[in-house]
């Protein structure tokens, strides 16, 4: 079974070892003569904390604030302005001791960062609304953060010196105890007397215990060779039962205290917190004497297990961080390549890159919420996401330098189109200017945007221009408008008097004569165009229907007759050779307007056949009562025949 001086230790905290806490913890875990465990992972509080003047990224920002004591995260220093946080990183360094800043230190980082990128955001976004998205944004230097780089390089720098002082002292330390040792030995061959001996001996047990940490190469060795004389004191001066039994107890009570404090850091809250308590446990473990054999083992077997307990708990808490930052790494690099297929892409106009834009943009906002990846790949996966969003930017900037020479060309002909417009505003020749400034106003809206600070300033002149001749157009016309009122009042007449007209006596020449009494009359408002249009065209259409009618009945009369004179010797063989005829004709005018329909088919989907369009329909319809007649005189025969 295993012993107090059995090979065992917690894991290495893993993920922001601070310095002194992780020169404390590994002398601790080692007193018991245990054996090292490999950390999961070695991050230093740079890589911890990812730099966010380099990053411009909230990342990582819930590990980094998660790490810091409550006396210098949220509250105060979430609160303070950039200014105070400046002057309080400046007091730190001036009145505390530079191995105790560093959770101060990050957490005015971390707070300072959050201002300054609210601060740059806001920056940007008023420019790009001033200057559009294409112009390039520089952020303006901030002074205070030049002031606190200034103030963190010179934490670093102290600290660093600290750190090997550290070193320097750890060698010292190791001098003392190796001598502290010594004078142990000797303390088993002294002629002194019992009670000064021990009280020596607590004393060297005191100056041990004051004694600073050592190399950790040398922390198991040194502790055995101290614990093998301490024991051995113990055993050579003999002193009486009732002294060591008492010692033994207060041992015993002791250890027994630091188990059930052991014990209760296992529903601590917070795992980090649980670990370094941890570690002064075993630090007081190491300091509290020896216990009886009886008790010896199982002490250490409870102390050891919920020992072991915090250890499984701290190591399985970083190694979910390490899964979650591999899955990190894992939606970080498709975020890269989704940016970089961005850049892949063939983009020809302002809108295709405005759109690409706001795909990257949220891109990035995206990217932000993401926390750390590993350490060996945080840095590089960084990289290449910054790399592929600069490559989008250049060629974005390289897009509009390439359309900013053919803006100003655009310039230019929306100039020239301006001169030409200005040239017309006052001309009277109200239908031939009217149709140039509309094909001019083609011509504008053909060319392309121009650069943004003349765009509204041409477009005035322009439209200045346009208004200037249909102002002077609308005025001029405005004098006629009643004339068009009274046309509009003879045209209504007119249709009256061509409803009321007998038509049948006045023939063709009638509707002829009011044809042209229609011409004579000028034009009528625009809006009662179409609808006094449509009037007269269904008044001569009445007409012409009327006069068809009646020329229709005088044919059919004559044929009448005709078959009539017909009858008498033969009359069957010139009704046939009649009907025959008649019958081919209808065939014939069948053939023709199918023709015709088939024509119209073709000329409808040509440019200007509107004229042709109405002629053939007019043939068409020509031809259809001739086949209307024709039939009619066939069946008349027919009737002929059929009485005989």
């Amino acid at each position: 079974m295993a012993t107090e001086n059995s090979n065992y230790s917690a894991p290495v905290e893993s993920v922001d070892v601070v310095e002194d806490v992780q020169a404390k913890a590994i002398e601790n875990l080692s007193a018991e003569g245990v054996e090292q465990v490999a950390p999961a992972s070695e991050v230093s509080e740079e890589d911890a904390v990812f730099d966010a003047e380099q990053a411009g990224l909230s990342l990582g920002e819930e590990i980094a604030e998660e790490m810091l004591s409550d006396d210098v995260k949220g509250g105060d220093v979430a609160n303070m302005s950039k200014q105070e946080l400046v002057s309080l990183f400046a007091s730190l360094l001036e009145s505390e001791p530079v191995h105790t800043l560093r959770k101060k230190v990050e957490a005015i980082k971390i707070a300072f960062y959050k201002q300054h990128r609210a601060e740059v955001d806001a920056a940007r976004k008023a420019f790009e609304a001033e200057n559009g998205e294409e112009a390039e944004f520089t952020p303006a230097a901030d002074a205070l953060e030049i002031e606190l780089k200034e103030l963190f390089k010179e934490y670093r720098s102290r600290r660093d010196s600290y750190i090997a002082d550290l070193d320097k002292i750890k060698e010292e330390n190791l001098k003392i105890k190796l001598a502290i040792i010594e004078e142990l030995k000797e303390l088993v061959n002294s002629d002194e007397t019992i009670n000064t001996t021990f009280a020596k001996f607590r004393e060297l047990q005191q100056r041990w215990k004051d004694t600073g940490v050592v190399p950790q190469a040398q922390v198991k060795d040194l502790w055995e060779t101290y614990n093998l004389h301490v024991e051995n004191f113990y055993n050579f001066i003999k002193i009486n039962k009732e002294l060591r039994d008492l010692d033994l107890k207060k041992n015993y009570e002791a250890k027994l205290s630091l188990c059930e404090q052991a014990e209760a850091l296992i529903m601590e809250p917070s795992i980090i917190d649980a670990f370094h308590k941890l570690q002064k446990l075993h630090d007081e473990w190491r300091e509290t004497g020896p216990v009886a054999n009886e008790f010896k083992e199982q002490l250490w077997e409870r102390f050891k297990d919920a020992s072991s307990r915090i250890n499984k708990q701290h190591q399985e808490y970083f190694d979910a961080i390490k899964r979650e930052q591999t899955r990190n790494l894992e939606l970080k690099t498709e975020l890269c390549e989704k940016t970089e297929a961005l850049i892949e892409q063939p983009f020809t106009s302002r809108k295709e890159w405005n759109k690409a834009s706001e795909q990257l943009l949220d891109i990035q906002k995206i990217w932000r919420t993401i926390g750390f990846a590993p350490k060996k790949d945080n840095t590089r996966i960084y990289e290449r996401f910054r790399t592929a969003c600069d490559g989008f930017f250049a060629a974005k900037r390289e897009f509009y330098a390439g359309i900013k020479s053919e803006m100003e060309h655009n310039l230019q002909l929306k100039t020239e189109i301006c001169e030409a417009a200005e040239a017309l505003q006052a001309s009277e020749d109200w239908k031939h200017t009217t149709d140039e400034l509309i094909a001019l106003q083609a011509k504008w809206k053909e060319i392309g945007a121009v650069p943004r600070r003349y765009s509204e300033q041409i477009w005035k002149r322009f439209r200045a221009a346009c208004d200037a001749f249909f102002e002077h157009k609308s005025k001029h016309f405005a004098g006629v408008e009643s004339q068009y009122e009274e046309n509009l009042q003879k045209k209504q007449a007119l249709i009256e008097e061509m409803a009321a007209a007998d038509i049948k006596s006045g023939g063709y020449d009638m509707i002829k004569e009011f044809q042209r009494r229609w011409s004579e009359i000028g034009y009528v408002p625009i809006k009662h165009k179409d609808s006094i249009q449509k009037s007269y065209k269904q008044a001569v259409d009445a007409m012409f229907a009327v006069l068809r009618g009646s020329e229709h009945d005088r044919s059919m009369n004559r044929f009448k007759e005709r078959l009539q004179s017909m009858k008498g010797g033969g009359a069957d063989k010139r009704l046939r050779a009649e009907r025959e005829r008649l019958y081919n004709k209808v065939r014939q005018l069948e053939q023709d307007i199918a023709l015709l329909e088939n024509n119209i088919g073709f000329f409808s989907k040509s440019k200007n056949a509107d004229a042709m369009v109405a002629d053939i329909r007019e043939k068409i319809a020509r031809s259809k009562r001739e086949l209307q007649q024709a039939i009619e005189k066939v069946v008349l025969i027919d009737k002929e025949n059929a009485a005989e």
